[in-house]
């Protein structure tokens, strides 16, 4: 009956580790502070909980160990059963007019429409688009871009955030051009640079990179 009682507990206890689910919810020198099956652990390098060690952990990332295999996770990211990464975001856009994507979107918060552009190397837009977005242009470093017309004055900014759909990036550079140029905002590659670009029949699909 007792070795009964032991196999059924060494059994779900292994049943428990393989369904756990691991996520950041801070970052610190040497520590961590994880949300491991619901329970919120400060874990330091080196030590375990519920089968999930700390490897080492820093101010960008915490790495973790399970089951023989490494994990690498910022804040607020999370593995769950058997650690497969969480499911990543997605957007799929249509082929529009001449088969250019265009798709609504979000700076800082606030809706815009973009154009896709990949010959583009940075998300750009006009002086009134981004007088519209309330953008602190001015405050940018001034540099110059090539346009239709020659070489035309702009500002290098950081946007907070740029979303399509589901799929946000952060701290995204941009050129306000002080023109009227572009009509319409380009997406550029400092957002699509950074998210998982594929076009599936037609269709631009574009994925967050965890």
């Amino acid at each position: 009956m007792v070795r009964y009682c032991f196999i059924a507990y060494l059994w779900l206890f292994g049943a428990v580790a393989m369904a756990a689910t691991v996520e950041v919810k801070g970052l610190f020198s040497g520590s961590a502070l994880l949300v491991i099956d619901g329970q919120q652990k400060l874990l330091k390098q080196g030590r375990s909980y519920a089968g999930v060690t700390l490897i080492s952990a820093n101010s960008r990332e915490a790495v973790v160990e399970f089951d023989g295999g490494r994990h690498h996770l910022g804040v607020s990211k999370r593995i769950s059963s058997r650690y497969s990464k969480a499911q990543k975001n997605e957007v799929r856009l249509a082929q529009g007019h001449g088969g250019h994507y265009v798709t609504p979107g979000r700076i800082n918060n606030r809706p815009v429409t973009m154009l896709v552009d990949t010959g583009a190397t940075a998300v750009a837009m006009s002086l009134p688009q981004a007088k519209a977005l309330g953008l602190d242009y001015r405050n940018g470093d001034k540099t110059k871009v090539s346009t239709a017309n020659g070489l035309a004055n702009a500002y290098r900014v950081i946007l907070q955030s740029v979303t399509v759909g589901t799929v946000t990036v952060n701290n995204v550079e941009a050129l306000v051009n002080m023109s009227d140029y572009p009509t319409m905002i380009l997406l550029g590659n400092s957002y699509l640079g950074r998210v998982a670009m594929s076009v599936d029949q037609g269709v631009l699909v574009l994925q967050s990179k965890l």
